[in-house]
Order: C-alpha cells, then sequence, then structure tokens
C-alpha cells in the first residue's frame, strides 16, 4: 500500500527525549505515534523500559504492550504489526510517527527486508538453542557458534543470547548473521520516511541516565520486578536485553545490595546509549538535531521545518 506522506522516524539513545519530541510532532501534524521498541512491547515492563503511561499521552501509541514478558517477539512480528499500523493509520487520514531506540526494529519496519523462514514464533531450532543456554549458559551457547560461524561470534557479545540463538536460526537457513548484517545496508526502503535523530552530548547523556534510572527506582521499579516475580514471569525479566529487571531480580533474591543493582543498570544503560549511537550514526538518512539543552518547543520547531509543516 502507497502512503500519502512520509513516515516521520524520530531515533536516538535512550533518555535522549525522543517520546516526548514525537508526540508532540504527532500532534502538530494529526498523527499517531508507532513504538519501536523491543523491550516495551512487554506488559507489565512500564516503569524499567521508560514506557509512555495512558496519562501522557496527548496522541494515539501503537506497538506498546502487545505480549506477556517471555514471549517470543522478534523484529519480524514487529514489521509485520508496524506495517499495520502504518496503512491502517493512512487509510484514516491520520500521518504515522515512528518512535524508537531499537534500531533494527525500525529498519525493519521502514526498509524492504525480508526475513528468512524461522524467523517467526514457534520455532523448534530457537527453542533448541535457548534450551542449551538455560541448562549450560550463554557463554558455553556462544563458544558453540564460535565453532560454527567464526565470523558471526565475532560481531556477538557472548551475553547476548536472543542474537547467537538468532546466529544459529540463520545457520539452519544457509546463511550467517555476519551475512545479514552487511547485507542490511544495502537493503532499500519500502516506505518514505523522513529520519529525525536527536543526539546529545555523551557526558550529559550520562548524566540523563544516572537521573531517569534512579526516577524509577523511586517510581517503583523494585515493586514493579517484585509483582512480575510474582505472576511466574521470571524468565521474561531476566533476559540479557531487559535491562533494569534482571539487576533488580538479583537484588530480590538477595544476590546485592539495592545500590549495587542500581549502579549495574546505570552501567548497563550507559553501553546500551552508546550501541545506539553507533548504529543510528551509520545511517546516512537521518538529519540530527542537538539535544543536548533539550529544548522541547526549538526541537519541535526544527523538526517541523523538516517535515515542511
Amino acid at each position: 500500500m502507497d502512503l500519502h506522506e512520509p513516515i516521520v522516524c524520530v531515533v536516538g539513545p535512550t533518555a535522549s527525549g525522543k517520546t516526548e519530541l514525537a508526540q508532540r510532532i504527532a500532534l502538530a501534524i494529526d498523527g499517531e505515534v508507532v513504538s519501536a521498541d523491543s523491550m516495551q512491547v512487554y506488559k507489565g515492563m512500564d516503569i524499567g523500559t521508560g514506557k509512555i503511561t495512558p496519562d501522557e499521552q496527548i496522541v494515539l501509541h501503537h506497538c506498546l504492550d502487545i505480549v506477556e514478558p517471555g514471549e517470543p517477539y522478534s523484529a519480524a512480528l514487529f514489521q509485520i504489526e508496524a506495517r499495520r499500523c502504518f496503512e491502517d493509520i493512512s487509510k484514516r487520514g491520520k500521518r504515522a510517527v515512528l518512535c524508537g531506540g531499537t534500531g533494527f526494529y525500525v529498519r525493519a519496519a521502514i526498509d524492504d527486508y525480508e526475513f528468512p523462514e524461522g524467523e517467526q514464533v514457534g520455532n523448534a531450532v530457537r527453542d533448541h538453542y535457548m534450551a542449551i543456554a538455560r541448562e549450560r549458559g550463554a557463554s558455553e551457547l556462544w563458544e558453540l557458534l564460535r565453532e560454527s560461524d567464526a565470523n558471526s561470534a565475532a560481531i556477538i557479545p557472548p551475553n547476548d543470547v536472543k542474537r547467537v540463538v538468532r546466529a544459529f536460526e540463520l545457520l539452519e537457513a544457509g546463511t550467517s548473521y555476519a551475512d545479514q548484517k552487511e547485507k542490511l545496508a544495502k537493503i532499500p526502503q519500502r516506505y518514505p520516511a523522513l529520519f529525525i535523530g536527536l543526539s546529545v552530548d555523551p557526558a550529559v547523556l550520562r548524566t540523563r541516565i544516572d537521573v531517569r534510572v534512579d526516577s524509577m527506582v523511586a517510581s517503583g521499579l523494585v515493586d514493579e520486578v517484585r509483582g512480575l516475580l510474582a505472576a511466574g514471569l521470571r524468565e521474561g525479566i531476566t533476559s540479557p536485553q531487559a535491562i533494569g529487571y534482571k539487576e533488580i531480580v538479583e537484588y530480590l533474591d538477595g544476590l546485592c545490595a539495592l545500590d549495587d543493582a542500581i549502579d549495574r543498570i546505570k552501567l548497563a544503560t550507559h553501553r546500551y546509549a552508546k550501541r545506539q549511537r553507533t548504529w543510528f550514526r551509520k545511517d546516512k538518512r537521518i538529519t540530527w538535531l542537538d539535544a543536548t539543552e533539550y529544548n522541547l518547543d526549538d526541537l519541535l520547531a526544527q523538526s517541523l521545518a523538516l517535515i515542511g509543516k
């Protein structure tokens, strides 16, 4: 389906102010926000993911609270859902604003990326290797990958179980994670889009992240994690990508002090923000706006000028 107008994509690292700017843009152009965040799709994981609350939403948001924690979810499934949202929004005469920091989700939605068979839920290969990770540990699973596909193992951190398992899936499909990553840079766009990125001085961003983490704890992160554990969702919230949750689980299990858990959340988030910056900086389509001072009205005016409104 051809969209009436280009999708506006608001991207950047965590704590850069994407969410508020995206919904202000959407309000100004009669649009709706489609979230591109791999953790905000999970129900009940609200405080630790920085998910916008219903009371904070001034426009309609999509792709939040799609699945239960621990339920398999992927960029391929997000692609299907995001594109359904784009077309529904366009049919109603409105404009989609894609907002998020999960770079691969943004590209999966916008670009003409075709996922190999086996990317969907209910994959026997995925289940097999996830079981190995649970029983023998992430490091041993990564060593198995290194023996089978050294090139892919070289670009995947040993503790990133999700991507290691994905590499095994691709091997079964006759290709490799390393090859797929190389091809990603050459994939054309599926939809017309305008990319706006928020850039923040790294030292300022680190401070913002630290303040944000402290605010999450003050807002009830520990109780949120305690409730998810009580609901039997331990596996879903202790995955390597569940920053802010696995650390609090360790505190609740008596393995560390709360202050230590908070410090580890901050450090992991700093590292994640650095990876996000590295990913987005490679995309030459993005026009970067300086959000170090974060003057929302000024950022909105600059964004609308780029959009042509």
